[in-house]
């Protein structure tokens, strides 16, 4: 038992250690920016004028979002996120994801569909943070779609609960980094992001009680994840 205790304690300083690390990393970049143009233009390099400006806002945005995202993350694993629930029809989250990337999915030229299937029974949740699980997911599946391609939102009713799927017609997840998808900072080479949306997801789901899975092949990624029904366990 002790030696079992000691190997835990050896793990989470490990991850504590790559945590900080890999945060030091996504934070190095957008500092790094802001500081280069930040000096620009008090030397004269670069006109003060709102285009550098923007660029800087922007940075400064994208760091904001990271450290947003880390308090959701620790937030949640530390048992302290408090849930608004309420009971909630999975169509309104799904019509809601849809209309709020509609636009995105337009200038892609990615067809954006969602829906249910059969009757589907009221949740109780938190809209609010399954919203953000949502469009964590649709907007990872859109930025891996290619012109021409489809993402599609549902839910069904299963003896579990809600199940909702995202689903894209990408070029997939590789077999070697399909179990660590949902790790954070997990993400692809040609990945924009920091990694942390489909932890987030997962974070998000699991203190609702529910159950989140990545299936990939050549054709496309769905993202699946299960909640219970307003009333009921997961």
């Amino acid at each position: 038992a002790f030696n079992e205790m000691t190997e835990r304690l050896g793990t989470n300083e490990a991850r504590r250690r790559q945590l900080l690390a890999d945060v030091a990393h996504e934070l190095r970049t957008p500092l790094s920016v802001i500081q280069a143009t930040l000096e620009a233009l008090i030397d004269g390099l670069y006109p003060l004028d709102e285009a550098h400006l923007r660029a800087i806002l922007a940075e400064s945005r994208g760091m904001s979002r990271l450290l947003d995202d880390l308090q959701t993350l620790s937030t949640a694993e530390a048992g302290a996120l408090t849930l608004h629930r309420e009971p909630t029809e999975p169509r309104q989250l799904i019509d809601a994801a849809v209309k709020s990337f509609t636009l995105q999915a337009s200038e892609n030229g990615v067809r954006l569909e969602g829906g249910t299937v059969g009757t589907i029974p009221a949740i109780d949740v938190d809209p609010f943070r399954i919203a953000e699980v949502l469009s964590n997911l649709v907007s990872n599946a859109l930025r891996h779609t290619p012109a021409g391609g489809e993402v599609r939102v549902t839910a069904v009713a299963t003896e579990h609960g809600v199940e909702f799927s995202v689903a894209d017609t990408g070029t997939g997840i590789s077999p070697d980094r399909l179990p660590h998808v949902f790790d954070r900072f997990s993400r692809s080479a040609d990945s924009p992001g920091a990694g942390l949306g489909l932890a987030i997801a997962k974070t998000l789901v699991e203190v609702h009680g529910g159950r989140i899975r990545a299936e990939s092949g050549p054709g496309g990624t769905t993202i699946v994840f299960t909640l219970p029904p307003a009333g009921g366990e997961g």
